[in-house]
């Protein structure tokens, strides 16, 4: 082809793509690391409400919007004599309408390849066409580019922009209100601007192609149909609109690009493609090959750079990295940065990048709380969860131990956990407080503060309210540590403060969630009351480097999730023996809601089932080879619908499909973490 490219990281042929609905469950994901992205299916096919080209959030408002919907193309061959409006017509794309198929660009499909960006090869008779897809990771901008092997007929890329111009999470109508009028920015290379609803910004499109035309022919693309969210029980149809067509010559002797932009065109779309391209080539040289790369690959879609709009006074700059928990729906997430920080940046050695994420969050810690979802600002987040600041202090543990930056540990990170740990004993919001006994309780009877909190229109799904295990196994970790930081600083008046708190917090620990004669822990502790259901939170706890538990106390709860919890994709959210077990995450949104805590699996769960695996059993060869084989188990996982990413859960039953998210930040941190601790011990 016209150009040369390593071993694709996920390759389907014709016979793959002919398949058509299982084709349409494999979805791609390009982002821009300011939190926008691209994303489809290897079909070119919108599956989604969340499906586009361009979809991100803009200036002034941070929530994500669908602007460049997808493009209609269609190649034109030469005209016979005599023959107005070219020859031939044959079509690139394709989408879905009310029960139909049009157009029908798969049967010209003959290979989708990540090279690491998704690139689509249609064959025309001995001509080649090629289709790729980059985000920019510096700007709100999309490439697309096609070039030419084969056969050197005289052909013409005709293009129809569609757009929607809405919020990700809802759907658009033909209606009255939105302006078709285009305005022209330039002939050579040509440039074109439009701007549907004046409280939106305008859509730039520039392309690189001498005697490229713009023709003028405003339509509306009617009902639309999104097949993934019926599915979910959700309306799934939406009008698209379409300005007019773009018309482009190709040749084989240079690719054609087009650049769809926020605001103002982009300068030179063959020049940002050649930078682009050349950085992410550069990524995957470093990645190498396989799962593990694609892993490493996958894990940068997540990182992106936050504007700090009114930063608090522990912010130490304007701008924060941060972590977005998953695409194509999820935001930045304090419980899923938190996890996830760890397994995105530490086991992959970039030590003062995770660093500059965890100092960037202090700018939102209000009352010894972190935000469950950030906004812009401390005063637009929400700060429903309990333990997003706990598993803050596990990460600068993590942090710590992988030879992070000490004068920061001590003088900006170690005062916010002791902040943390002294706001948590007093009493904050969501109901937090530590008891005469040392542990703390969380939640109300109406409102979930752990991460189990799926609501439906009865409430709570899973009520967690009163003292859940692993928010009191994090809150021993979290003191055991701020003993541990105070030796190092030499303070031996607080560290012995910290001492006293940890031992009476673990001798309340071991009485009220140890269960003799099952032998694993329970996962609530409610006015003398225990939950006994079997769930992985008690695995959370066995995890943990600093806990109350014995070795021998940590081994039963591994052979429990063992025996009850643990699946090729991950633990159930509760044993299939319970009353309240859902094994199918499937139907609308209450069915979903109702079994999201109650038997679906989720694979981040694998992180810490393979740490408490470690701190049960050890490292004998045999332990890792079996840990080894349960993450290469995950492998088929990142090529069957997020490629190069593991979905957000799977059904409990067997053969557990995968559900929710296409791609999960904490899933693949976690797995990319679990890596590490192998890997580790291999030496």
């Amino acid at each position: 082809m016209v150009s040369t490219y390593p071993v694709p990281l996920a390759r389907f042929e014709r016979e793959d793509l002919l398949q058509i609905e299982r084709a349409l469950t494999r979805e791609w994901l390009e982002t821009d690391g300011r939190g926008g992205y691209a994303a489809s299916t290897v079909l070119a096919c919108n599956r989604r409400r969340y499906h586009g080209l361009l979809v991100a959030p803009y200036r002034g408002n941070p929530s994500r919007h669908v602007f460049l919907s997808r493009l209609e193309e269609w190649v034109h061959g030469p005209a016979e004599e005599g023959e107005r409006g070219g020859g031939a017509a044959f079509p690139l794309s394709m989408a879905r309408y009310s029960g139909v198929w049009s157009p029908h660009g798969h049967k010209l499909l003959e290979r989708f390849e990540l090279r690491p960006w998704p690139s689509f090869l249609y064959r025309i008779g001995g001509t080649d066409v090629l289709r790729e897809v980059l985000m920019a990771k510096s700007q709100p901008a999309v490439l697309v580019r096609w070039s030419l092997a084969g056969e050197p007929l005289p052909l013409e890329l005709r293009v129809r922009p569609l757009v929607a111009f809405r919020d990700a999470h809802q759907l658009t109508r033909e209606n009255l209100g939105l302006d078709p009028r285009v305005e022209r920015l330039g002939a050579e290379p040509l440039a074109i601007a439009c701007r549907p609803y004046g409280a939106l910004p305008r859509l730039a499109i520039r392309v690189d192609r001498p005697g490229a035309s713009f023709e003028a022919d405003p339509l509306w693309y009617r009902a639309v149909e999104y097949a993934m969210e019926l599915e979910r029980g959700l309306e799934g149809h939406e009008d698209l609109f379409s300005p007019g067509e773009l018309r482009m010559p190709l040749t084989p002797s240079a690719p054609c690009t087009l650049a769809a932009s926020l605001d103002e065109p982009v300068e030179d779309p063959a020049r940002l493609w050649e930078r682009e391209s050349s950085a992410r080539l550069e990524a995957l040289a470093q990645a190498g090959m396989g799962p593990r790369a694609q892993l490493a690959l996958g894990a940068d879609d997540f990182l992106y750079r936050a504007p700090l709009v009114a930063a608090g006074p522990r912010a130490e700059r304007r701008e924060r990295p941060g972590v977005i928990a998953g695409f194509p729906w999820f935001g930045e997430w304090g419980r899923d940065t938190f996890v996830s920080l760890p397994g995105l940046l530490l086991a992959r050695g970039r030590v003062a990048e995770c660093g500059d994420a965890l100092a960037g969050a202090l700018g939102f810690l209000r009352g010894g709380l972190l935000p469950n979802v950030f906004g812009e600002t401390r005063e637009s987040s929400d700060y429903g969860s309990a333990d997003a600041s706990l598993w803050f202090a596990r990460a600068v543990r993590a942090y710590d131990l992988a030879g992070g930056d000490r004068e920061r540990l001590l003088e900006t990170l170690a005062p916010a956990l002791a902040e943390i740990a002294e706001s948590y004993a007093a009493g904050t919001e969501v109901g937090i407080a530590a008891d005469e006994k040392g542990l703390i309780r969380a939640g109300a009877p109406g409102a979930n503060a752990t991460w189990m909190d799926a609501r439906t229109a009865r409430g709570p799904v899973t009520p967690r309210d009163g003292y859940a295990v692993e928010l009191n196994a994090l809150w021993y970790f979290l003191l055991a540590y701020l003993e541990d930081l105070a030796r190092r600083a030499g303070d031996g008046a607080r560290e012995r403060e910290w001492r006293k708190r940890k031992r009476l917090a673990g001798r309340t620990f071991l009485r009220r969630f140890w269960l003799e004669d099952g032998r694993y822990l329970a996962d609530v502790w409610k006015e003398g009351a225990v939950d006994a259901s079997v769930r992985p939170n008690m695995v959370i706890a066995a995890s943990l480097e600093f806990s109350p538990l014995s070795r021998g106390k940590r081994t039963d709860v591994v052979k429990r999730a063992e025996v009850e919890l643990l699946t090729p994709r991950g633990l159930r959210s509760l044993a299939p023996r319970a009353g309240g077990y859902r094994g199918s995450y499937r139907g609308g949104p209450e069915e979903r809601d109702g079994a999201y805590h109650q038997g679906t699996v989720w694979p981040w769960l694998i992180g810490p089932f393979c740490e408490a695996y470690l701190r049960a059993y050890g490292s004998a060869r045999h332990r890792l080879q079996r840990l080894r084989a349960l993450l290469e188990g995950f492998d088929e996982a990142l090529s069957t619908q997020g490629l190069n990413h593991v979905s957000e859960v799977f059904d409990g039953d067997p053969p557990h499909r995968p559900g929710g998210c296409f791609a999960q930040a904490w899933n693949t941190a976690e797995l990319n973490r679990a890596w590490q601790l192998i890997e580790e011990l291999e030496g």
